[in-house]
């Protein structure tokens, strides 16, 4: 296996993509503090199991922070990030959108406190282009003030008609990594239109408006490299409903991360986004040989396999790195380590 010590497949396979970094397939949230707690020492004790973090930690000011004491919760969620509860860097937050009056004290208290542990800025309500120009352009301009080297990655979140309609130029935007879809936002948006069952489990993946929203979500982060991430199931109990949600929103939609906002959700949506042990003995023995032969075109149990599918091998490989599957030591040194 000494072959695998050549050239690693983010290089040999996709050139100048090979820095783009995949984010966990879970983004657990929490805003009251007692939860934020609870949950940054459930990342930490998952992670310790498999040697990384296997869900993120999105700490939530726009729902968690009463109303009139915006900057006391932002206050303590920097605290919380700076602490040694923040153990594996994987904690980001979720502030107001970029029309609530307290959203630029949000930022410049982030940033200012913690910018360089901040593993990104969840940005609510994206409605246009300009909306979310103006809250990357807000970021940066707050990094660059307090001389913060870290380039903190932009989510957002499309919840509206008009952040549907522009999702595409949206998420072209340089800066952004993630895009999500707020259900319940969009559903009220169409005024009754759209009934109540399509924010449930079910209802969501059977109308034909809520689908279709999802699919060019899905699409349009596709289309501009960053990750398309799923929304949540409010039914936080039903855990057998919960992964069969998951597992369409990835093997379906195309969704490669989804909401969490209770620990119990957690384990559940990891298991459903992770791929199945076959795919990865095949992915494991296929891009052996692959590098083996220096990416030329090689045959598995009589396929011709080359570049093209290496390229989906590799994504199966890395998804089960990321949910923390087993992976044969040799490959986890060679390829991830």
């Amino acid at each position: 296996m000494s072959t695998l010590t050549t050239i690693h497949p983010r290089h040999a396979l996709f050139g100048a993509e090979a820095a783009a970094h995949h984010l966990p397939v879970c983004d657990h949230y929490a805003g009251v503090e007692a939860r934020m707690r609870k949950s940054l020492a459930l990342q930490a004790e998952m992670a310790e199991a498999s040697g990384r973090a296997v869900f993120d930690v999105t700490l939530d000011l726009e729902d968690g922070a009463p109303v009139g004491g915006e900057h006391e919760h932002a206050l303590l969620v920097a605290e919380l990030i700076d602490s040694p509860v923040n153990a594996w860097g994987r904690v980001g937050v979720r502030v107001h959108d970029v029309g609530h009056k307290r959203f630029e004290d949000e930022i410049d208290t982030l940033i200012g406190r913690v910018g360089d542990k901040l593993a990104y800025i969840m940005v609510p309500k994206l409605a246009h282009v300009e909306d979310t120009r103006r809250a990357i352009d807000s970021i940066k301009a707050a990094r660059l003030k307090h001389g913060v080297g870290h380039v903190i990655p932009v989510h957002g979140l499309i919840e509206t008609l008009s952040g549907l309609r522009e999702v595409a130029q949206i998420a072209a935007l340089p800066g952004l990594e993630s895009l999500s879809f707020g259900l319940m936002d969009f559903v009220s948006a169409h005024r009754g239109a759209i009934p109540a069952s399509a924010m449930g489990v079910l209802g969501q993946f059977a109308h034909p408006l809520v689908l279709r929203a999802k699919m060019e979500i899905a699409e349009a982060c596709h289309a501009a490299g960053i990750t398309p991430s799923h929304c949540v199931v409010t039914e936080f109990k039903d855990t057998r409903a919960l992964s069969k949600a998951a597992e369409r929103a990835s093997r379906e939609l195309g969704y490669t991360r989804m909401w969490s906002i209770h620990p119990d959700q957690i384990p559940v949506i990891i298991d459903a986004f992770a791929p199945v042990a076959s795919e990865v003995d095949d992915a494991v023995e296929i891009l052996s040989a692959a590098q083996a032969a220096h990416w030329a075109p090689t045959s598995y149990h009589g396929v011709l396999h080359d570049r093209a599918s290496y390229r989906h091998y590799w994504f199966v490989l890395e998804r089960a790195w990321l949910t923390g599957q087993p992976l044969p030591v040799e490959i986890r040194e060679a390829f991830f380590d």
